[in-house]
Parts: C-alpha cells; structure tokens; sequence
C-alpha cells in the first residue's frame, strides 16, 4: 500500500463525545450521496462495481494494518481490479481524529476505514460511516456484527494471551489460572501492555469487579513491568529481555514463532479478543472502489490473506488454528463508552496515577 501524502491535521478528541448520551442527542445526519451505491442489489451489482472502480482509478485506506499485512492484501486487489489502492497507516485513535478533523473541513479524502471496532463505533456515532451490503456478509461469524447497527463488520480478530520466552519459560511452569500469577515466582517477570484499558475492563468484570480490582491490586505488588506497545514487546520477548508478557496479542507471537524465535503463546482464562473493523466512509469520494474493496477484504479471497498474516479471519469460509480455545469478543460499544473509568482504574492501580500515552 501506498502513502497518501495528506498532511495529518489532527485534532484532540475526547472520548466523552461518545457516550451514550452524545449519541442519543446527536443531530440525523445529512443524507449520504453514496447511500444507494453501498445498498444496490441488482444482478448486475458486481460488475457495475468493478467497472465504476477502474474509472475512480484508485481507493484510499485509512487502515491501522501493518505495512507488510496490507501490502499483502493490497497486491491481490490490484491485481484483480486494476485498482491502485493508497493507504494512510496510523494508530487507531489518530485515524478517528483526522477522519473527524477532515468532515468538519468538509474535505473528505478516505474512502475506506479499517480499524478497531471501538474506533469505528466512534466514527458511526460521528455520523461518518454509511449502510451498506455486500454478498460476504452472509459468510461472516455472528461475532463480526455489532449489536445494534451495520455500518462496519469486523474482517479480522486478535486474542489476549501469554506470550513467553521458551528459554526462560517452560510450559508446564506457565500459570494455570490468573490467581497462579499471584506466586512469589512471578515477582518482577511479568510484563503487561499498559494501553489494554478494555482488556482490563474485561477480565475485572469477568471476574466480579470488586474481585477483580483487589485481585490487580494483588498483582501490582509483585512489579510487574508496565510497557507500550503489543509488538514491541513481542519483540523484547522473542531477544529474551520480557519472559513472560501477559497480555500478548497471540498474532505477534505466533509471527515471531514461525520465524524461529524462541517464543510461544497460551490463552489463559478468561480469555478476550478484539476485532478489527471495516467500514465505508459516508461521503468516500470513490464509493465505487470502496465498496469493491470491502468486498474483497471480506470475500474468501481476502480472508485467506488474513489468515496467511497471522491474522484469525472472520469468515465462517476460512478456518484459523488462532482461535481454537474458549473466548469472548469484547463488545466495542462497551469499551468505547466506559474507556476513560478503566483508564482511571488501571493508571490508580499500576501507574501511581499517571497516564500511559498510546503510540501509534
């Protein structure tokens, strides 16, 4: 994928304006020019689609995939399509920032959004996503749908594990319960990625949340190292200067496993996912691309690319060795709405009170 170019006029968002309270007073939004686009149905949908793209010539992506990962999907719908697709790659929160930044300008340049699900309830409540079908969604896991709405689905999932240095971490020494980690063994070998606010949220609630509060309380006693940052610390695992890292994206580690690192990973549970979540953007200026490109991410095709990353595809069509232990799929509404309280929470209990910047 390529780089747009477009210089990154960010504007600071805060996570207030998503309430639930927000959303119920928000204005309607103006009419979508794209709305019959994303909804036609025709027989003759499909190649419509990929006739109208080829003239739009090309499709931009806002997209929190990694260089490597959307260059791989990028390539196949090029090749396909003979549509050239661009890509802004950023974290999460800055793409919601400059997608608002830009609406408000009235100059919309994204056409496609791929992100957190979190991110992307945010950008449904701005108003900034539309309506639309596709023929793969009937291919989708019932956990890819949000509850209440299908202005995005997810296209790929990510799961909360143990990721530990097989040199100094044996499996059968690994904990079996979270109340394991609380032996004096663990004192300051454990490291936690210090921006998973919903991953904290749900394992606390899982728990019971007084339960759960004093059981991190507990855990903090022990020194566990407090870091940014899922790959690098992925990274750090794999050079074996983080044994254990204990809430490892088990993509990363299974990526650095295949390339003969000496690392591994285990769900422990509970155990939570993410979903990462596609959508069009209400006003694209190529909706015709937009549309041909989710098509595609979310088509078998797409999702086996998924799968070749490390990726666990929401396609019922592609099956995935990532996902085969109990989990749940962390409501994105939730998170989205109850973020700054476990921000709190988590920077009382670990950080003396004092917040953890997310990089990109």
């Amino acid at each position: 994928m390529r780089s747009t170019g477009i210089p990154a006029r960010l504007t600071i968002v805060a996570l207030a304006l998503y309430g639930a309270a927000a959303h119920a007073q928000a204005p309607p939004a103006p009419a979508s020019p794209n709305r019959q686009i994303y909804l036609y149905q025709g027989a003759d949908r499909d190649q419509r689609l990929a006739e109208q793209a080829k003239k739009e010539q090309q499709v931009v992506v806002y997209s929190t995939m990694t260089v490597a990962d959307g260059k791989a999907l990028a390539t196949a719908f090029e090749r396909k399509y003979g549509v050239r697709v661009v890509h802004w790659r950023s974290g999460a929160e800055r793409i919601v920032n400059r997608a608002i930044a830009e609406a408000r300008a009235r100059r919309h340049e994204a056409d496609v959004f791929e992100t957190s699900s979190n991110r992307m309830e945010m950008l449904h409540r701005e108003r900034l996503l539309e309506d639309f079908h596709s023929p793969a969604l009937r291919e989708l896991v019932p956990a890819a749908f949000p509850r209440h709405h299908r202005q995005y689905v997810a296209n790929r999932f990510a799961f909360y594990v143990m990721g530990y240095n097989t040199n100094f971490i044996k499996p059968e020494e690994l904990p079996a319960t979270y109340e394991d980690l609380l032996h004096p063994r663990w004192a300051g070998r454990i490291t936690i990625e210090g921006t998973d606010f919903q991953w904290f949220a749900s394992v606390v609630k899982k728990m019971g949340e007084q339960k759960g509060l004093a059981y991190f309380h507990k855990l903090a006693a022990l020194k566990p190292s407090i870091r940014n940052s899922h790959i690098l610390i992925a990274q750090l695992v794999a050079a074996g200067e983080v044994p254990f890292f204990l809430n490892a994206y088990n993509n990363n580690m299974e990526t650095l496993k295949l390339q003969g690192a000496p690392v591994d990973w285990k769900p422990l549970q509970p155990a939570f996912g993410l979903a990462a979540s596609i959508g069009v953007s209400r006003y694209a200026p190529r909706p015709h691309a937009a549309l041909l490109f989710i098509d595609f991410a979310l088509s078998q095709e797409g999702q086996e690319i998924v799968r070749s990353v490390n990726r666990v595809p929401s396609s019922s069509l592609v099956d995935s060795p990532l996902n085969k232990f109990k989990h749940e799929i962390i409501d994105p509404a939730l998170a989205l709405d109850e973020d700054e309280v476990w921000r709190k929470h988590f920077s009382s209990i670990f950080l003396g009170g004092k917040p953890m910047e997310k990089s990109d």
